[in-house]
């Protein structure tokens, strides 16, 4: 059987070979790597929201989780201690360090109180539990 693939001259390669030549036509050696993005997933149940957010390379206690309603906000600080020896030199380092943050609503307000955080090989999971629906209640007419 032979595959047959269509020939476009321009698909989308050829759109980002022209925005990296426009908009930057010379990468410069020393330049820093651009800011570490949080990448989050979010799964939801009947009862609680679960997130899973890839920080590689960042201590738990650099990491800071706020609960607002239902707005969530993820930053962290990432640290580049550098131990230079002596007669070494460094050709090329592109760890990143400095602050980065995620934030995002969720689609019902969540109980902070019953919220828990785990950290480890580079995952935060999240797991935040649905505040309960208010009942509404009915009101008898005398």
């Amino acid at each position: 059987m032979v595959n047959v693939t269509r020939f476009t001259p321009f698909d989308d390669s050829f759109d980002e070979l022209l925005r990296g030549f426009f908009v930057r036509p010379v990468a410069f050696e020393g330049a820093q790597p651009a800011a570490q993005a949080i990448r989050v997933e979010v799964r939801e149940d009947a009862q609680a929201y679960t997130v899973h957010a890839e920080i590689p390379g960042v201590k738990k206690e650099d990491i800071h989780v706020s609960i607002d309603n239902d707005q969530i906000a993820i930053s962290a600080e990432t640290r580049n201690e550098r131990e230079v020896k002596e007669g070494e030199r460094v050709l090329r380092a592109e760890r990143h360090y400095g602050k980065c943050y995620r934030a995002f609503t969720l689609g019902q307000p969540v109980d902070e109180d019953k919220a828990q955080a785990k950290y480890a090989d580079g995952v935060l999971d999240l797991t935040l539990p649905k505040k309960a629906a208010a009942s509404s209640k009915r009101l008898a007419i005398n």
